[in-house]
């Protein structure tokens, strides 16, 4: 069985060196010039936007750095209009190069999409919002076993020594889900940084959880000392995102390298493990490895609406309820398993 995990990962991670994920589309001085053009004017053409224009007294009278202290309504009225200028802009632009017959290009990282109701990514947004769903539903499935199924130790403790660290990732997971519904919705530089950070915070956390349960790392103070590198890692990362430059290209690397990392680790683990579940991670894996490769291998949208990262979302929906079922199962049998040894030291 290990042999089909290292194949697996092998055709997954040999692009990883090769890859770029740079925008050309906003590179272009076309595109560029409209942007500039919509900001001063509020208008692409004979298209103009009513949140371009903000009146006196919404821009405040007072010099910096106090002047720096917009209200949020006229910043979220700057927000807005940026981002219609952005859409409208590259929706002209990309019509000008399908009549050239050229393909579709990559604007501030991401493909063009075509919006339905004011939604940016509908495709994305939907499956986004029903991982969000998956995950509340299994890490209140796997509270409820824990504390009104299984044992509890005194002053109810739980015997399963990852009780903590799971219900860590559950709230991750619901916090990166949450805001990567509200990012496809629409496009934003601040709800954009938010995405990015709880993502990689996400898969940052989920590699360390995936190295303390493969190793069976009980010790408090080894569970401290093996992150403590990790974390430091993905804290310098989001600093460097949110204070120097929000690099789409490096942070894919990273997030890619870690995902990697992680699904290799319980790859090994689940092939030589005689877990009674092991099926299910095993899968898991699997199935993770084929959304991880669908980042890599990106296309742009079908007719618009759906592209690589909509499918890799979608696969994740079911794949969510499969993994805490593992992780409940996890939970019960070390549960079990100490109530054995227990009893024998009795």
């Amino acid at each position: 069985m290990l042999h089909c995990y290292v194949i697996a990962f092998v055709l997954v991670f040999s692009p990883f060196i090769a890859i770029s994920n740079a925008s050309a589309g906003d590179a272009d001085p076309r595109y560029r010039n409209c942007v500039k053009e919509c900001d001063e004017s509020g208008c692409i053409g004979k298209r103009c936007f009513p949140n371009c224009k903000i009146s006196a007294d919404e821009v405040p009278v007072i010099g910096p750095p106090w002047g720096m202290l917009e209200p949020l309504y006229a910043r979220w009225k700057k927000a807005h209009c940026k981002s219609n200028c952005h859409y409208y802009c590259m929706l002209d632009r990309e019509k000008d190069r399908e009549l050239l017959n050229n393909e579709p290009e990559k604007y501030h990282g991401r493909w063009p999409f075509k919006r339905i109701y004011g939604i940016q990514d509908p495709a994305s947004m939907v499956f986004s919002s029903l991982n969000l769903v998956m995950h509340l539903h299994g890490w209140m499935s796997f509270f409820t076993l824990i504390y009104n199924k299984l044992p509890l130790k005194a002053r109810k403790r739980p015997y399963y020594e990852y009780a903590g660290l799971w219900h860590i990732y559950g709230l991750l997971s619901l916090n990166s889900w949450f805001w990567s519904a509200i990012f496809h919705s629409r496009y934003c530089e601040i709800i954009e940084r938010l995405y990015h950070f709880s993502a990689v915070a996400l898969i940052g956390y989920s590699l360390i959880l995936a190295i303390l349960r493969s190793f069976n790392v009980k010790d408090e103070a080894t569970r401290v000392m093996i992150p403590a590198p990790l974390i430091s890692f993905v804290a310098t990362h989001i600093m460097y995102l949110n204070f120097y430059k929000l690099d789409h290209e490096w942070n894919f690397k990273v997030c890619l390298a870690m995902s990697v990392a992680q699904l290799a680790t319980w790859a090994i683990w689940g092939a030589v493990s005689h877990h009674p579940s092991r099926w299910k991670l095993r899968f898991a894996v699997l199935m993770s490895g084929l959304a991880v490769s669908l980042q890599i291998y990106d296309f742009p949208p079908y007719e618009g609406h759906v592209d690589a990262q909509a499918l890799r979302h979608a696969i994740t929906v079911p794949l969510t309820y499969l993994w805490w079922s593992f992780i409940r199962d996890d939970a019960a049998f070390l549960t079990s398993e100490r109530l054995k040894n227990s009893k024998k030291s009795k």
